[in-house]
């Protein structure tokens, strides 16, 4: 654990936390000191977390959850209450998009997972997650969106606009509910060398392509999901963040600044 433990007594759920970032943000946070609810839609990766988590001293417990269900978020709920006594964050980190092409062959079906995954996941969260943060007058979300938002791009239009929503819907959500001890909060990452990366970049990652990603980035080098993790522990711990609310973050390495 780290000697700082910056979460301990915190209970925390992170979506798709079974692989990329959403495992960095769950290892992160376990080592922080924070109680883990691994919710994710493969059961063998999602046990391997916890089983991490496990090793390391931290305590865990997976969730299956298909974060476009709303039935599902409120087992995951019951899961942290069941387990842990309560929950204190939510990351909704889980995410999805189609391989990279002309945006006039993106079919009905992917524009609909798309949403799906990307934006009606965070409108579930709220109708499960919020009431409970109410009625213990406090809790803490962070969104994972992308940078994707801040540089058009040929080839996911479908995508971008879902994480412009994501952007959108943290202010929103933080105007409504911050006076209400609920803070919401946004990181935005840049590309990074995780399962997601084939499809962002039409291909599988090889020397050259990665060289390519990097070469736009002023420190060098891809952002990885320890990045993405810290920059969450910023928002997520009350001792680095107890006032920002309605904030998008860039994790980007300067790409876009």
């Amino acid at each position: 654990m780290s000697p700082h433990a910056l979460l301990t007594g915190k209970v925390a759920l992170v979506t798709g936390a079974a692989s990329g970032f959403g495992e960095g943000i769950a290892k992160l946070f376990a080592d922080e000191g924070a109680k883990i609810v691994v919710a994710d839609i493969n059961d063998e990766q999602g046990a391997r977390v916890v089983k991490d988590i496990e090793r390391s001293g931290g305590q865990a417990v997976f969730a299956r959850t298909d974060v476009t269900k709303e039935a599902d978020w409120k087992k995951a709920l019951e899961t942290a209450k069941q387990s842990f006594g309560t929950l204190d964050i939510l990351v909704n980190n889980a995410g999805w998009t189609y391989r990279k092409k002309d945006s006039l062959t993106v079919t009905e079906q992917e524009y609909d997972r798309v949403f799906d995954i990307n934006v009606k996941s965070i409108f579930h969260s709220v109708n499960a997650i919020i009431p409970h943060f109410l009625s213990q007058s406090s809790g803490t979300i962070v969104n994972i969106g992308s940078c994707i938002t801040c540089k058009p791009t040929n080839g996911l239009m479908w995508y971008g606009a879902t994480k412009a929503a994501v952007d959108v819907i943290t202010r929103h959500m933080a105007r409504e509910f911050s006076d209400k001890g609920i803070r919401v909060n946004a990181v935005a990452p840049s590309i990074s060398e995780t399962p997601l990366m084939k499809e962002f970049i039409a291909g599988d990652p090889d020397e050259e392509s990665l060289k390519d990603a990097v070469r736009d980035v002023p420190v060098g080098r891809l952002c990885t999901p320890v990045d993405i993790a810290k920059a969450c522990l910023y928002f997520a711990s009350d001792y680095f963040n107890g006032f920002q609310t309605g904030i998008v973050l860039r994790a980007d390495g300067g790409h876009y600044a």
